[in-house]
């Protein structure tokens, strides 16, 4: 299930069970279809969220689309990350082989013994 998806349905059990969730207003359809651009408005620019309710049933959610990245844009983003010279590059390997080299004379301590 996608995340938005799952949010979803967690607002409309809320709403069922103990009221609506913390920053959500609930709104009659009539009320939100008199202005709609308003609330439009005030879903992208003031983040808000609405549930909107015919009676009192929720049947609809008017919030603003999730900002973030998609995995398509991963290789672009690794692309840009700055990279290690060889000399941190050569540190880097050296200090991950002595760690291991100790974790394999050493072994893992067990925190619960005493």
């Amino acid at each position: 299930m996608r995340l938005t998806a799952a949010l979803r349905v967690a607002t409309l059990r809320l709403s069922k069970s103990k009221g609506f969730p913390m920053g959500v207003k609930s709104l009659n359809v009539t009320e939100v279809a008199r202005h709609f651009s308003d609330y439009v408005n005030r879903a992208v620019d003031r983040r808000e969220r609405f549930l909107l309710c015919k009676g009192r049933k929720p049947v609809a959610e008017l919030r603003p689309i999730p900002s973030g990245r998609r995995l398509g844009d991963l290789p672009s983003v690794l692309a840009s990350l700055p990279r290690l010279s060889k000399r941190e590059a050569e540190a880097f390997s050296e200090d991950i082989r002595r760690s291991r080299e100790k974790l394999m004379r050493e072994g893992i301590r067990d925190p619960w013994a005493s």
